[in-house]
């Protein structure tokens, strides 16, 4: 592998961000809004399969002890 010195690393980076795209202010609000929302859902979802499996499972046990 070739060595490059640091000149032409610090060089080379720059010239590699120059290329990056950042995002828009509005992209990164609309973005982060959309994660929140998603694990909300995500979350209200596993709490709802929560609930079902600890009330299938206490009416099971219920059903052998009694």
């Amino acid at each position: 592998m070739a060595r490059t010195n640091p000149l032409q690393f610090a060089q080379q980076t720059r010239a590699e961000i120059a290329k990056v795209v950042w995002p828009t202010r509005r992209e990164v609000v609309l973005t982060t809004v959309m994660i929140f929302l998603l694990a909300a859902v995500a979350a209200l979802f596993f709490s709802l399969v929560d609930l079902g499996i600890r009330s299938g499972l206490q009416a099971v046990l219920e059903g052998l002890a009694g």
